[in-house]
């Protein structure tokens, strides 16, 4: 077990500060396996919703490295480009697919399908499967605008009615995607998704967010000094019970600690 830098709580959230990304993506993992291993002692499964985003590569390598029963754990992404091919690397399915899905027997992977012809039946797919298999565990991370998933300041809704929705990306938001070196220009990423709303991503009993990297200090301190408001998605965190925000010293850089 690795103790964190720094530690503290702004309202509901714990937020815990470590020396490097390394040691970040190590202590969320084996936070993560402990709850499901909790979990399992009172549940025959348990479902977990999965980022796709390089911010998660290092807790998603060690969580590979965790003795876990697999073949009991659900697994969905929670969010998927409209359009790509789907071959084309930059498919959250395609991301998480190579990282973990494929190498762990799950009991059940849903995979979002951006290439359907009809968005919104897919939308109302993936909300009966919720509904079948509600979320016990939400990994997740914070875009550079302050988005969960891909709910981008825009569209972003505290009180939405909606499971999941089709939702139009913001630049910054499709910036991101070149700066992580998804893409090669910005005209190659994709204008629409399908997203998993906020009340669906914060309805997990247990959240875990993993946000390492000097480019999304400004994104932290909004969510955790800001106003809650859905100018910044992610400040919602703050009034999630038994929500902890992994950060490393450079995406604390700004919040004076």
């Amino acid at each position: 077990m690795i103790v964190p830098f720094k530690e503290f709580k702004v309202e509901e959230l714990q937020v815990r500060v470590y020396n490097t990304r390394d040691e970040m993506g190590r202590a969320t993992a084996y936070d993560v396996s402990s709850k499901i291993k909790e979990l399992l002692k009172v549940k025959d499964t348990v479902n977990i919703v999965f980022a796709a985003a390089p911010s998660q590569n290092e807790f998603l390598a060690y969580l590979n490295n965790e003795g876990l029963e697999w073949n009991k754990i659900n697994a969905f992404h929670m969010d998927e480009y409209i359009g790509l091919p789907s071959n084309a690397p930059q498919l959250f399915a395609n991301f998480l697919r190579e990282r973990l899905f494929s190498r762990k027997p799950f009991k059940n992977v849903f995979y979002i399908n951006g290439n359907t012809n009809n968005p919104e039946s897919e939308c109302q797919r993936l909300t009966k499967l919720l509904e079948a298999n509600p979320l016990d565990i939400t990994c997740m991370g914070i875009g550079e605008n302050g988005h969960i998933a891909f709910n981008d300041p825009h569209v972003a809704d505290f009180k939405d009615p909606k499971m999941v929705k089709i939702v139009d990306l913001d630049e910054r938001c499709r910036q991101q995607q070149v700066n992580d070196g998804c893409f090669r220009t910005l005209e190659e990423v994709p204008r629409y998704a399908i997203t998993m709303t906020i009340p669906t991503l914060v309805s997990s009993p247990y959240i875990f967010c993993i946000v390492p990297a000097k480019q999304k200090a400004e994104a932290v301190r909004n969510t955790l000094l800001g106003p809650i408001s859905e100018a910044c998605p992610a400040s919602i965190l703050r009034r999630c019970k038994n929500a902890i925000l992994y950060l490393d010293l450079d995406s604390a850089s700004k919040l004076n600690i």
